[in-house]
């Protein structure tokens, strides 16, 4: 599409159309390469993890480095930066290349071969390393997104997986599930649900808005994502707050699963082992998505197979991912224990359609392979007479 410009009257250039939305600007921001966009649609461009994370943020267009925004920027440098130089940041390193194979293996679901080619140097940023120019600069995350492999892409955000990492056509793991032609409604709801949960975000235009999203879900009558996306913290992770019929719950952590537009009240799934469903107001809920270090649960993927853990509050599970980072032995459970976890673990994969050999998930010990009994015993001879 080509782009309208407007001559300033000294051999300068300006764009009216936002790189991001591709519409009429609005409030237009010029970045120091010379590209403009909207002022809504470059905020949404920039990170809000902190200015470290903003610094690394290029222009859309030209791939040039990109000025945080001014709040963030003061964080570092004070009231006397201008608001338009780039701040040096001397960690900046270009973006890590996928090899072929592991593109393949990831958007098939492949965990072995993807989890052992990023660990095979951790100095690099593999996790969020992306494919060949002319595949699109897809990270690892939109792949499996792409391939709707809920687990591989649990597995990459406890990793530190950027949620939010764009595309050469800037669009990020969320977009490009949500405009999938040929992955099931069941199977692109799930891997929605779980991007959303760990904080994906929307541009305020374009393809990747949320306007834009929930038009693309109707048009193919996935009105169950539409109806998640259109609320405010549907599919979301949250906190308990303010919660005076049950203090005792201020605190835990839920995910909305279900937005209720006749009552304006959420269906909530709380994170503990008892995984209590509740009808709770909006202002009872406060967003808190899931990072790697205050995740929630936990997939862990040993030995081949995958095995979920959860915990009865958030504070346990920060303690185990943080013991499991260090390399620190963990606690040892009973038989009796690890057998009730290990089942609750397939029945949860089961509902998530991950069941089967398959899934790599001890079910029980008959299914871990312990011999069955035979039936009946022994035939007794006859006597003779």
């Amino acid at each position: 599409m080509a782009e309208d410009l407007v001559s300033t009257g000294d051999g300068a250039v300006t764009e009216l159309t936002c790189g991001i939305c591709l519409e009429d600007s609005k409030d237009p921001l010029s970045l120091p390469c010379g590209h403009s966009f909207c002022a809504g649609c470059l905020d949404e461009w920039r990170s809000r993890y902190g200015v470290e994370e903003e610094m690394r943020r290029k222009c859309p267009i030209c791939r040039a480095r990109i000025p945080p925004s001014k709040e963030m920027a003061e964080e570092k440098v004070g009231a006397d930066w201008d608001g338009v130089t780039v701040l040096e940041d001397n960690n900046v390193t270009p973006p890590v290349a996928i090899p072929d194979y592991i593109s393949e293996a990831t958007v098939k679901g492949d965990i072995k071969p993807v989890l052992r080619w990023i660990s095979l140097d951790r100095a690099e940023d593999r996790v969020n390393a992306i494919n060949k120019t002319e595949m699109g600069c897809l990270s690892a995350l939109q792949l499996a997104a792409m391939g709707t492999s809920l687990t591989l892409a649990t597995l990459l955000l406890q990793l530190g997986a950027d949620v939010d990492q764009r595309n050469n056509e800037g669009y990020t793991a969320i977009g490009i599930v949500l405009h999938s032609p040929i992955a099931s409604t069941e199977d692109i709801n799930k891997v929605v649900r779980l991007l959303l949960s760990w904080g994906a975000s929307f541009f305020s235009e374009g393809d990747c808005s949320k306007r834009q999203c929930v038009a693309e879900a109707r048009s193919v009558n996935r009105h169950e994502i539409a109806g998640l996306l259109e609320s405010e913290l549907g599919g979301r992770r949250c906190e308990i707050v303010n919660l005076s019929p049950r203090p005792g719950l201020n605190g835990t952590t839920c995910v909305a699963d279900e937005y209720l537009p006749g009552s304006n009240q959420y269906r909530v799934t709380l994170e503990t082992k008892s995984r209590e469903a509740l009808i709770l107001d909006p202002e009872n809920l406060k967003r808190r998505d899931r990072t790697p270090q205050d995740c929630g649960y936990y997939i862990e993927f040993k030995n081949g197979r995958t095995i979920r853990h959860d915990f009865d509050s958030n504070e346990d599970c920060q303690a185990f991912v943080l013991a499991l980072n260090r390399g620190e032995a963990r606690p040892a459970v009973t038989e009796e224990a690890e057998a009730r976890a290990e089942l609750a673990a397939a029945e949860l994969l089961a509902e998530l359609g991950l069941d089967g050999p398959s899934s790599g998930v001890r079910a029980s010990d008959e299914q871990a392979g312990k011999p069955k009994k035979k039936k009946g015993g022994k035939k007794k001879k006859k006597k003779k007479k």
